[in-house]
């Protein structure tokens, strides 16, 4: 309770600093995993970024060898088929081909129904040329490049340039992140894959703003005369932001995963389940990245400078060793939310008994002196 206190109240002393170094291994890890899975497998596109046909039968009893039987004289044996269910729970089987079997959907078509035992009109057929899918692949790659150019801008006039390249290192990091994982587990990239992906930045641009809305209102405690360095400051904002970093996060990953378990698992709607995969790996990466990637490379920044560096180095010569940027709670500069409470007043009970005292040392009524005061002499103004 003691920690949930401390965190609550801003209080906490996490060693931020020392994680830094662990966090920029995992991400090395993560990154590297993410790029070799690119660059060897590569992604499994949709057909709305690659074109060609799907086509959904309902199949209580065909088999999925049977059905690529039936696709064997199309020159389609290899083709992607997977079985899914509809929002009843039907069973249904669904082929994916290329662009080349664009031609011959109406005989796949047929050829599907016959081997299912359905009527051809129960076939659910979907094609996209390629000229649609190159389309959508160059809309959302402008939407991305507008994306980091505003953010940047934004955040260059907002707060300062620093932070901005600080922070669209942190959205690279959670870009690389999530696309690697779809392409590790080989999830289908659909248009509301980008989507997801474009909303899970600016989740993550928040985080980070939020951690460097907090370091610039702490910047004025850097000096020695705080004993404190800008990497110190860093790691204490982050302390003190962390809690809202972490409701934020869970406050918006329960809806989501409502979303995935109800909308794709009971009511089988695959659009739900891509969106919300991405939306979940984002948050969660974006949180981590706003403390682990973009707080150290934004301390790493600013201590270049000349007076940050200047600082650090006095620190070192006044206390013989390198400065501790690990501040601990107790160690903390005041700062206008840390400052000290003034003294209550006295309470009631305080008030009576000094009423009460007073009463003790006054007369009773009807007190007569038996003689008059002595008068005071007057002492001679010197």
């Amino acid at each position: 309770m003691n920690v949930l206190r401390r965190l609550y109240g801003g209080r906490a002393d996490f060693d931020f600093v020392s994680a830094w170094k662990r966090g920029a291994a995992v991400s090395a890890v993560l990154f590297l995993i993410a790029t070799g899975s690119l660059l060897i497998r590569g992604l499994e596109l949709g057909i709305d970024f690659e074109g060609g046909g799907v086509w959904e039968v309902p199949a209580e009893t065909a088999s999925i060898e049977s059905t690529r039987d039936a696709l064997r004289p199309f020159g389609l044996a290899n083709a992607r088929i997977q079985e899914v269910t509809d929002g009843t729970g039907d069973r249904l089987l669904r082929v994916r081909a290329g662009i080349d079997s664009i031609d011959d959907s109406p005989e796949i078509a047929t050829a599907l129904a016959e081997t299912a035992g359905v009527d051809v009109n129960e076939v659910n057929i979907q094609t996209v040329g390629p000229s649609w899918g190159d389309e959508i692949t160059a809309e959302a790659r402008n939407a991305l490049i507008w994306f980091f150019l505003l953010i940047a801008a934004y955040i260059s006039l907002r707060l300062e340039w620093k932070m901005a390249v600080a922070a669209l290192v942190a959205v690279v990091h959670d870009i690389a992140i999530s696309v690697g994982f779809y392409s590790v587990f080989q999830i289908e990239v659909t248009p509301a894959t980008v989507i997801a992906f474009l909303t899970i930045l600016g989740y993550s641009l928040y985080d980070t703003i939020v951690v460097f809305d907090k370091v610039r209102s702490n910047t004025p405690l850097v000096s020695t005369a705080n004993r404190l360095t800008y990497r110190g400051m860093v790691n204490m904002s982050e302390n003190q932001v962390i809690m809202r970093s972490v409701n934020t996060t869970i406050t918006s990953v329960l809806p989501i995963v409502s979303l995935l378990v109800i909308g794709s698992v009971i009511l089988g709607a695959a659009t739900l389940q891509e969106f919300s995969i991405a939306l979940i790996i984002g948050l969660v990466s974006g949180t981590y990245s706003s403390i682990f990637v973009a707080a150290p490379v934004l301390a790493w920044l600013k201590e270049s400078e000349e007076v940050y560096a200047d600082v650090r180095e006095r620190l070192r010569s006044r206390l013989g060793k390198e400065p501790n940027d690990s501040v601990g709670a107790a160690e903390r500069p005041m700062t206008a939310d840390r400052a000290p409470s003034r003294p209550a007043r006295a309470t009631r009970p305080q008030a009576k008994s000094r009423e009460a005292s007073a009463a003790t040392k006054a007369p009773p009524p009807g007190y007569q002196r038996s003689h008059p005061p002595r008068p005071r002499k007057k002492g001679k103004r010197r």
